[in-house]
């Protein structure tokens, strides 16, 4: 099995987490930002995750590979803990957080080995920031305060580190909605200014110790 990975993109650290929960034999492969020759021989547009199945199976939906994966290997189980209600009240939520984080995510992925460390993956980085948003990675930057406290009155995080320092895990028990919440959320910590409630942070501790995966392992300081 060989698992393709960009450092920083949360999507492809929900694959990591997973992997590391089930502690999951792989080879992990990091292409180069620009490289799109790996990608063709896989036979899809460059981008990760990309789960390469040794079968030959390829799949790049992070959503989907953690459902096969639980079949690969159903212990710990992702989706058993997982009421259908929590999972879809969870997808809800994502959906309409998509573009906030995508913002919020765009001045923090050149913390990131990979990208931040090489000028020409920087430089083409930056140019499509400014062609998806009509902003620069700064401009996004001096917007995080007001783009957060959006996100932040969709998400209520202090009423969720609450409920996450009570129950300790989404579900009460480890579950594909911590390796979501854990990879999609982690890399606020790294705006200047922003802080989330003590409570989530603990939280990202606690699902990293189940995975046994450390999600500060791709920072260019780390």
């Amino acid at each position: 099995m060989r698992f393709y990975h960009f450092w920083f993109e949360p999507v492809s650290e929900r694959v990591r987490l997973a992997l590391g929960a089930k502690r999951i034999e792989h080879e992990r492969l990091i292409p180069d930002y620009d490289d799109d020759e790996t990608f063709f021989e896989l036979g899809v547009a460059r981008q990760a995750p990309v789960l390469l199945w040794d079968d030959g199976r390829v799949e790049t939906d992070s959503q989907q590979i953690l459902r096969a994966l639980d079949s690969y290997r159903p212990d710990p189980a992702l989706f058993g803990p997982l009421q259908d209600a929590q999972w879809q009240a969870l997808q809800g939520w994502r959906l309409q957080a998509a573009d906030l984080l995508e913002r919020l995510y765009a001045p923090v992925r050149p913390a990131y080995r990979g990208l931040g460390d090489h000028a020409a993956h920087l430089a083409s980085y930056k140019a499509s920031i400014m062609t998806r948003f009509g902003a620069s990675v700064e401009e996004l930057a001096n917007d995080r305060y007001g783009t957060y406290a959006q996100l932040d009155a969709l998400t209520q995080f202090k009423d969720l580190g609450a409920f996450l320092a009570q129950h300790r895990f989404y579900a009460g028990t480890f579950s594909a909605a911590d390796v979501l919440l854990t990879a999609d959320l982690f890399s606020l910590q790294l705006l200047d200014g922003i802080t989330l409630p003590i409570d989530i942070m603990y939280y990202f501790e606690r699902v990293q110790g189940v995975c046994g995966v450390d999600l500060r392992d791709g920072l260019i300081s780390g």
